[in-house]
């Protein structure tokens, strides 16, 4: 089996797109859940 340095440094770029991709989606899904936590918590009454 040869390594090929060139592959490599040619597929980075995809590579680097896939996995900002990947943590881009993760992002998005955490913030709606954090948001949807928010917006429907149970409201606490004035005299508890």
């Amino acid at each position: 089996m040869k390594f090929d340095l060139q592959a490599l440094l040619d597929t980075l770029p995809v590579m680097a797109k896939g996995m900002a991709g990947v943590f881009i989606v993760t992002a998005v899904i955490i913030l709606a859940v954090v948001l949807l936590n928010f917006l429907t918590k149970p409201r606490k009454k004035k005299d508890e």
